[in-house]
C-alpha cells in the first residue's frame, strides 16, 4: 500500500466524477447507456456475425472481430463505471478496484493498438502483393499477430500498472476524473519520482510510436501501389479496401496523440474529460459503424442473416 504524508494508507480514491451539475447528471446517464448500448449491439453483432458467416472467416474479419471484442472489453471496463457514478452519486473506488480498471482499460485500449498495426500489415499484403496475399496472411501469420498483440500488451500493462502503483500518492486521493486514467494518477504522485514517471511515460508512448511506424510505413507503400495503378476500377477497389481502417486509425490515434503525447504541464483536466468520453466511450461505439457502413461484406451478410431469421 502506498503511504501518504499524514502517515495513513491510500486504501481508496475519490473520482471527482465528469461532472458536478445535479441538472446534468441524467441527461448525461441517458447519452452514456445510449452509447453504451449501441457499442455492445454493435460490436458483439460483429462478433457473432464473423462467427456465424464462413465467408468471414478471412484474416481481415478475424482481425475485425477481435478489434471489436477489444472495443467491447475496453469500453466495459470504464463506462459501467460512470454511470454508476450519475446515477447514484458514489464516487468512492477503492484501491485495488481503481488499479483493475486501469489494466484492464490500459491493457486492451494497447492490445487494440497492435491490432490496427497488424490490420495495416494485412491491407498492405493485399493491395500491394494480391497475387502472394495466401502466402503472406496464413492463418499462422494472423493467429501469431493476434496472439502477440495480446500477449504483449497484458505483459506491458502489468508491469506499467504494478510501477504506478508502487509510487507514493502524497499529494491526495482524490482524482480529477471519472475513471482512474494513467494522467489523473500521475497527478496524485509525489514530485520526487518525477524521473520515474518518465520512464513509465517512454515505455507506454514506444507501444503507441511502434505501432505508428508499421502503419505509416504500410500506408506508405500501399499509396505508391495505388499510384502506379493504371485502371480507375483498380484504384476504386484499393481505397475501398483500406477506407475503413485508415478511418478507425486516425481517429484513435488522433485522440491517444492528443490525450497521451503532450507535455504535462499542457495538460488540462477538464479537457482531458472531454477528450477520454471520446476514447472511452465514444470510438468503442463508432468502429463497429465505420466497418459496416463502409464494408459491402459485412453489409450483405447482416442482410442475409437477417432475411434468413425473418424466413425462419
Amino acid at each position: 500500500m502506498t503511504i501518504m504524508r499524514n502517515g495513513t494508507e491510500v486504501t481508496e480514491f475519490i473520482l471527482l466524477g465528469l461532472t458536478s451539475d445535479p441538472d446534468l447528471q441524467l441527461p448525461l446517464f441517458i447519452t452514456f447507456l445510449l452509447i453504451y448500448t449501441i457499442t455492445l449491439v454493435g460490436n458483439l453483432g460483429m462478433i457473432l456475425l464473423i462467427v456465424l458467416d464462413s465467408r468471414l472467416h478471412t484474416p481481415m474479419y478475424i482481425f475485425l472481430g477481435n478489434l471489436s471484442l477489444v472495443d467491447f472489453c475496453y469500453s466495459s471496463a470504464v463506462t459501467p463505471t460512470v454511470m454508476t457514478e450519475l446515477l447514484g452519486g458514489d464516487k468512492i473506488i477503492s484501491y485495488n478496484d481503481c488499479a483493475a480498471q486501469m489494466f484492464f482499460f490500459g491493457a486492451f485500449a494497447t492490445v487494440e493498438n497492435y491490432l490496427l498495426a497488424s490490420m495495416a500489415y494485412d491491407r498492405y499484403a493485399a493491395v500491394c502483393k494480391p497475387l502472394h496475399y495466401a502466402t503472406i496472411m496464413t492463418t499462422r501469420v494472423y493467429t501469431w499477430l493476434i496472439t502477440s498483440s495480446y500477449v504483449i500488451s497484458f505483459m506491458s500493462t502489468s508491469i506499467h500498472i504494478a510501477d504506478i502503483f508502487t509510487l507514493s500518492f502524497c499529494k491526495s486521493n482524490v482524482i480529477h476524473h471519472f475513471f482512474c486514467d494513467v494522467p489523473a494518477i500521475m497527478a496524485l504522485t509525489c514530485f520526487d519520482n518525477q524521473v520515474r514517471v518518465l520512464v513509465l511515460f517512454y515505455i507506454a508512448s514506444s507501444n503507441v510510436l511502434f505501432a505508428l511506424i508499421v502503419i505509416c510505413t504500410s500506408y506508405i507503400l500501399i499509396f505508391v501501389t495505388i499510384l502506379k495503378m493504371h485502371s480507375a476500377s483498380g484504384h476504386h477497389k484499393a481505397i475501398s479496401t483500406c477506407v475503413s481502417h485508415f478511418t478507425a486509425v486516425s481517429i484513435f490515434y488522433g485522440t491517444v496523440i492528443f490525450m497521451y503525447l503532450q507535455p504535462s504541464s499542457s495538460h488540462s483536466m477538464d479537457t482531458d474529460k472531454v477528450s477520454s468520453v471520446f476514447y472511452t466511450m465514444v470510438i468503442p461505439m463508432l468502429n463497429p459503424l465505420v466497418y459496416s457502413l463502409r464494408n459491402k461484406e459485412v453489409k450483405n451478410a447482416f442482410i442475409k442473416k437477417m432475411q434468413k431469421a425473418k424466413f425462419s
